[in-house]
Parts: structure tokens; sequence; C-alpha cells
């Protein structure tokens, strides 16, 4: 960089880094975060991995404007890496610049700072700086921005999916035991160690987005390159708070079918996490020994540790939901309706989706509300008790039962809930649902409905 200059230094987390604020903030210091000079020890490097981008698998992104610095020890003996954000182009960089804006950096930092003030677990910025360069946008011309962060760990799960989907087994395991011995140490060899770091994922991840659902925050763009297995924050780009609670909220501009909105946002994590544990299946499975016992508890292990820690598919989820709308329903009909819906009028037909009990005692309700207003089930029910209502008002007016046929009383409704109309040479009754009191109507009216033996198919 031509000009680097600081905007920013976090001088607590420099602290608790074992770091001298005065000497980052030098002409040296800056120079170092800038990465004109190398640090100590320092072997710069730019991360591999895949990732799926708004469920689109893509097989190789990377560190396009990145670079992984080293690790430190903090002042409690933990390791942390220093990775420099906008560094200019890597192998990685697909065509880019590299570069990043000073605006955003500054956006990061501070979101950084509040999540690790909320108590949330994120990523932290230890500094920004200004590079002195112009990058240009879509707007023109910006000022070039350095964001230089610290993490337990950058490694994604798109950095297991990278290895995975090229075979590469040695690589997916040499990956698995880093990842292992920085995060989990005390996991280091035992035999189920996949697996205990798998659950311990899950469980990391489960309550770094509980947290996030507790404060309102949308990360925005919950791609499995932007999920960190150390149940960090990572990646603040188009993030955002929820002003009022709407889990529909969405502040990526790109996300236009609301994929990462407010409320989808534990099932999306459910989803990425799924996605780790098919790349560790072949871990698993892996029996040094050759024993077929220790394959089969692998398998069985990692599938235990599925069904055990994540909630039931979101398809799982809608069923169980019809299902108890379906019942709610049924419950809140009158029990004469009930009774009618069970033992429907002989002229009339089956209701949709149903079929005629053997003897020809009556029909169900359909197994599954429509999702249209009022539904076949509940429409036919209410038509089905409309007979009766019907045939005792018909009976009342003085009138013969046996004109209160299904088309005078309830076959109004089609199987689309609405009202049919008649053609020319229908019967004459109602099209109100309830037979008339008055049958004086005129063999021609248009409220005449049609015969159900040949439903209108233009209501629906």
């Amino acid at each position: 960089m031509r000009e680097p200059r600081l905007v920013a230094l976090n001088e607590p987390l420099a602290g608790e880094l074992g770091l001298d604020p005065e000497a980052l903030a030098s002409p040296e210091g800056v120079e170092a975060l800038a990465g004109n000079r190398p640090l100590a020890g320092s072997e710069p490097l730019a991360m591999a991995y895949a990732g799926h981008q708004f469920g689109v698998f893509v097989p190789s992104l990377g560190d396009g404007r990145a670079l992984l610095l080293g690790e430190l020890l903090d002042r409690e003996g933990r390791g942390r890496e220093l990775h420099m954000k906008g560094s200019g182009p890597t192998a990685f960089a697909r065509g880019g610049d590299g570069l990043a804006s000073l605006g955003p950096m500054v956006r990061e930092f501070l979101a950084c700072e509040a999540m690790a003030a909320l108590g949330i677990p994120t990523t932290r910025a230890l500094a920004v700086l200004a590079t002195g360069e112009g990058v240009a946008r879509m707007r023109g011309f910006e000022a070039g921005g350095i964001l230089v962060r610290v993490a337990r760990s950058h490694v994604r799960v798109g950095s297991f999916e990278y290895f995975a989907h090229r075979g590469d087994l040695e690589g997916l395991a040499r990956l698995a035991e880093h990842a292992i011995a920085v995060l989990d140490p005390d996991l280091s060899g035992r035999e189920d160690r996949v697996l205990r770091f798998y659950e311990r994922v899950v469980g990391r991840s489960a309550e770094l987005v509980a947290d996030w659902m507790a404060v309102g925050f949308v990360h925005g763009v919950m791609n499995t390159d932007n999920t960190a297995v150390s149940g960090e924050t990572l990646d603040y780009g188009p993030f955002g708070w929820v002003e009022a609670y709407d889990p529909a909220t969405c502040y990526s501009s790109i996300d236009r079918h609301g994929r990462y909105a407010f409320g989808m946002q534990p099932t999306i994590a459910q989803w990425n996490l799924a996605r780790l544990g098919e790349c560790l299946v072949p871990l698993a499975l892996a029996d040094p020994g050759g024993g077929a016992s220790a394959r089969e508890r692998g398998a069985g292990g990692l599938c235990g540790a599925l069904r055990g820690r994540l909630p039931p598919p979101p398809a799982r989820q809608a069923r169980a939901s019809r299902r108890g709308a379906l019942g709610a329903a049924r419950r809140g009909l009158p029990r004469a309706a009930r009774r009618a819906a069970r033992r429907p009028h002989p002229g009339l037909p089956a209701p949709l989706g149903a079929r005629a009990r053997a003897g020809g005692g009556g029909s169900r309700l359909p197994r599954a509300l429509p999702r249209a207003g009022g539904g076949v089930g509940l429409a036919w029910a209410v038509a089905s008790g409309a007979r009766r209502a019907g045939e005792r008002g018909w009976a009342e007016a003085g009138g013969d039962a046996e004109r209160a046929t299904p088309s005078s009383c309830c076959a109004t409704i089609s199987p689309s809930g609405r009202q049919g109309r008649r053609r020319s040479g229908s019967s004459s009754a109602s099209s109100s649902g309830f037979a008339s009191s008055s049958p004086g109507l005129s063999k021609n009216s248009r409220n005449t409905p049609r015969s159900p033996s040949r439903p209108d198919r233009r209501s629906g």
C-alpha cells in the first residue's frame, strides 16, 4: 500500500492479544498491519474453500481478497488467528481487484465490537486502515480500506466441502485434525473424535443462531463459506438488526426470495450443518484397524448425532403443521357438520381426495386442507350439513322433501369452494346453499347451480 493510515485501533483487544497498542500505532506498526512489512514468523496464505451460495454449490471459492497472516497466543494461552481483508487479489480473486472500500471495513469493525459487547461469539476487529488508494466501484472511485480481524479459527463448512467434493480424503482428514486440535484439543486422540467434533460444531452453531435471534440480528448471507465451525459470527456483509419483529426481514439486495431472512436463519443453519455432516461421513466410516464394527459405529454415530441434535427437516415440519391444522379444523366443526361429512347424501359426489367406505356408508375429509380459503373438506362438511337443514326448510314450507335434491341444497359449492353457474336446462333450485322456502324461481334463472354430476370446472 502506498500511504497506509491508521483509522481505528482496538486497544483493549490488542491488550488481550499481548500486543503493544503504541507499537501498533507507530509508522512501523501501521506498515506491518497493512502488509507492507511482514510480521516475524508470519507466512501469509489465502485459504481455499468451496461453498453453497444461496443453495447452489460452487466448488472453488477461497479468499479472493484476504490473507491469513498467522496465529498468535493471547494472554490466556489461546490461539488466535490474524486475518487481513482487502489486501489485494489472490489466486482465488476470480477476476476481482481484491480490494475493499473503507466504508464497509469501518462498518464491520463497529459490528464486530457491538456483537462482542452483547456477548455473542464473533470475529474481532483489531484495526482499520485507509490504503491511500482509490477503489473502482459502481458509484465511482471510493477510498480503499483494510480490516485486520482476529478469530479462533477461519475454517468454514466450505473448507470441508472443498476437499470432500474433490474426493481428497487425506486433505479432508488433515483439515479435520487441524480443526479439532485448534477448537477442541481435548478430543485429539479419541477414536470417536470426528463424531464428537461434529456434535460440538452443531452445539456451537445452535447457540450462536439462538443469540442472533434473541437480539434481532440478521446475518444476510449465510452461505456455507460464511459459516465458521468455531461458532463465531463471520463475514459481516449485508447484515442488520430488525427494528420490529418481522421474520421476513432481509437486508441483502440479491436475496430476492428471502432465503436468508431473519426467520429463516435457524433452518439455514440446520441446512449448512447437514452439509458439514455429509463431508464428515467418510471420516466417520474410516477404520484404521479394518474392522467392520467400527465402520458401523461411525455411520450409526453420525446419523444419531444428526437425528439427536438437529430439528426435523422443513418438509416434515410442514407436514406436521398441516396435520395439526386439519385436526384443529375437524375439532372446531359442529358435531352435526362432522356427522354430515361422514354420511353425505347419496346423490352427492365424494369429496375431493376422499374415498367412499365399503358398503356406501360415507366418506372422509381429505388428509390435507388446500391452500385456498375455507378448504374443500370444510366446505363440503358445511354443504352436507346444509342439505339436512334444507330438507327441514322444505318440509316446514309445505314442500316435498324429495324435491330437496343435492342440487337444490348444497351443490352450489364446487370442489374449489366457489358457487357454480347453471347451463340452460339445469335444475331450478336456489344457489344460496340452502333450499329456498319460496320455490318459485324460474327454470331459466342465472342463479341456478349446475348439476353435481357435472361440476363447473370454470369455477376453479
